[in-house]
């Protein structure tokens, strides 16, 4: 039996899988035959996560010390070394991830090319361990996992100076394997023959069943002959599942009535047969439970707020199912995990939650519940679209600044299964109300011709808007410069008049004008004797409307183009000798004062010395100055454009 112990003690937090800790040993030792790179595989639910929690429980060094090492097998305690580096990828991008990696080793690579040759040479081997690579990426069906794998773990696979231990999802464990030479990877199969662990399975299903852990003092449990006959009949029918063991013991022991653990046939199987077998013993039909779960198994992020629950399992369901919810709850409770929030953490979350001190959050116990779920809906586009539309409709007045932060951060993910989003990308509030990684990572996974123009503007901003993690307001002004420049005024408008935000400042105009190498404001004399405020800038020549630098007949790689300051007016082949500069005294007296970085523009107020606006750039600057009234003039590689500076507020703009 490969589970056996051979009289030496269990890993106390897992109670089996030797043979898989064997293999796993080998590797991380580096014994003769081991191979470089194994890949932790198996069905959802088949306890891989828990496995490898448990053996790099052996592999830190100040844990390690808290395990009964000398009562185990010494073939699964893997050599004291360093702990391996461990880049968690949950929620994470695959290039968030690599820069993890990145970071734990203090590498000086600036590009992805450049952590993989700095790893490479690095003096001594690295051993990197990427658990749960199935919860990767912020937005669920965006693909990220598979991202991962083919933009990082391939290539990390690949660097004959990196040890790797990955858990992967079944499909892509073959296809990380597949482009590896014979010899090289390991594939543990833990839905496999050779790694099953059924006597694991039985004294899990035992501890789970025992009062000493929890579990309510029941005459199969209180007597250690019941439990022991029960937990080996439930750990049989589970086959190989950790998960279907978990469930079998959550469902008997929060419904006992009428159980009777000598009928093997409400022990279930698989998930599947859990939730109808749980539905049947307490008198209702699996569908009303597997919709009210629904909502769950859809769910974005960390899980679903409780408040919104009904609403959505009816959206789903076609049918009010607040009742089945408000007497469900013993239905539902094997297989949901309630976690509680601090709202703290939640900086926009609504007023009545910030009162009661926290919101629960609801999630299913597992990613394999939400997979038999999900497979169970007629069609999941259909229900994530009629989940869409549920949560738009609790947006308060339709204003994103009051929504719920599940419905405003999250609904982008929902519109996406739904193949909808395109059409919700039209609102400056989602924009800048909504937590920008998930909302991009969901506007990255629709092809680009099928985005409208705001759409494509957020996402040309969003790595500004990830880099500075800004708040609302400072999403808000990154976004009305943004729209100005693509020559969608208009959304920037509504930025201004419609989401109630007093913004530092309000882009006057900008230009698409690359080759800009200085900027001057100045004034240009009327024949009234009124001056018109203007934009003086230093373009390549050739450059349409400006004027050629030096005397007739002189060449010259640079010309002046004049325009207006205020307003967006081309003002022709001005004479520069005509326009009139600020004077050091006029500088000298204006309330606001500018400094300028490699990467960074502040505005200051002269007299408190506070930052009145700061601006980045994901171009760099070339030039700036401001006016002695307040605005500002700036160039970057990708032309020109002038704010006017309000005199109080803070902000970043790009």
């Amino acid at each position: 039996m490969t589970g056996t112990t051979e009289h030496h003690a269990p890993h106390p937090h897992i109670g089996g899988r030797t043979a898989a800790l064997r293999a796993l040993t080998a590797w991380r030792g580096a014994a003769p035959g081991a191979p470089r790179v194994v890949v932790l595989t198996g069905s959802s639910g088949s306890g891989r996560s828990r496995l490898l929690t448990a053996f790099l429980m052996l592999c830190e060094p100040e844990y390690r010390k808290r395990l009964p090492l000398d009562e185990m097998d010494p073939s699964t305690v893997p050599p004291d070394l360093p702990a391996p580096a461990v880049p968690a990828p949950e929620g994470l991008t695959a290039a968030q991830v690599l820069w993890l990696l990145a970071d734990h080793y203090e590498l000086n690579a600036t590009s992805v090319e450049g952590v993989y040759a700095e790893l490479a040479a690095l003096d001594e081997p690295v051993t990197v361990v990427v658990p749960d690579v199935d919860r990767a990426g912020p937005v669920r069906t965006a693909g990220e996992p598979a991202r991962l794998v083919r933009e990082v773990l391939s290539p990390l696979a690949a660097t004959e100076t990196v040890r790797l231990l990955a858990e992967v999802p079944r499909p892509l464990a073959a296809e990380l394997a597949e482009v590896l030479p014979s010899g090289t990877v390991q594939i543990i199969d833990l839905d496999e023959p050779e790694w099953a662990d059924p006597e694991g399975l039985l004294r899990h299903a035992q501890a789970a069943l025992s009062p000493e852990f929890g579990a309510p003092e029941l005459p199969f449990t209180v007597d250690p002959a019941s439990r022991l006959a029960l937990g080996a009949a439930i750990g049989r029918r589970a086959g190989t599942s950790p998960l279907v063991v978990q469930l079998a013991v959550n469902c008997i022991l929060m419904a006992p009535e009428g159980f009777d653990p000598a009928d093997e046939r409400f022990l279930p199987t698989s998930v599947g047969e859990a939730l109808d077998l749980h539905a049947r013993r307490l008198g209702t039909d699996s569908q009303t439970l597997r919709l009210l779960l629904a909502p769950l198994a859809l769910a974005e992020a960390d899980g679903l707020p409780i408040q919104l629950w009904a609403r959505l399992a009816s959206a789903v369901a076609g049918q009010d199912m607040s009742q089945a919810i408000a007497g469900g709850m013993l239905l539902a409770a094997p297989f949901v995990q309630p976690e509680e929030q601090d709202v703290e953490q939640e900086a926009d979350a609504a007023e009545d939650e910030q009162a009661d001190g926290g919101r629960t959050l609801l999630r299913l116990l597992h990613p394999a519940i939400s997979d038999e779920i999900r497979a169970g809906l007629p069609n999941v586009a259909a229900a994530q679209g009629q989940i869409a539309m549920a949560l738009l409709e609790a947006v308060p007045e339709q204003d994103w600044g009051k929504a719920d932060p599940y419905v405003r951060d999250n609904i982008a993910g929902h519109t996406l299964e739904a193949g909808l989003l395109p059409q919700l990308l039209t609102d400056p509030g989602l924009f800048v109300h909504a937590d920008p990684v998930p909302l991009r990572a969901a506007i990255e996974a629709v092809p680009t011709e099928e985005l409208g123009a705001p759409a494509r503007t957020y996402l040309r901003t969003a790595p500004l808007l990830t880099r500075t993690q800004a708040s609302p307001m400072l999403r808000a002004a990154l976004l009305e410069t943004a729209f100005v420049e693509d020559g969608l005024p208009e959304y920037a408008e509504a930025i201004h008049q419609r989401l109630g935000l007093e913004l530092p400042w309000q882009t006057l105009w900008s230009l698409s004008l690359p080759g800009v190498s200085a900027v001057t404001v100045g004034s240009l004399p009327r024949p009234d004797g009124s001056a018109a405020p203007v934009a003086v800038m230093v373009v390549p020549a050739g450059t349409p409307g400006a004027r050629p630098v030096g005397a007739p007949g002189e060449e010259s790689g640079s010309a002046v183009l004049v325009h207006g300051l205020v307003q967006p007016d081309h003002l022709g082949a001005i004479d520069p000798e005509q326009i009139l500069r600020p004077s050091e005294e006029e500088r000298a007296a204006a309330p606001l004062v500018l400094s300028r970085g490699a990467d960074y523009l502040r505005v200051w107020d002269r007299a408190d010395q506070a930052v009145v606006a700061a601006l980045i750039s994901d171009t760099p600057f070339t030039a700036a100055d401001l006016s002695p009234d307040g605005t500002l003039l700036l160039a970057t590689e990708r032309g020109a454009k002038a704010l006017r500076i309000r005199a109080t507020g803070a902000g970043i703009a790009s």
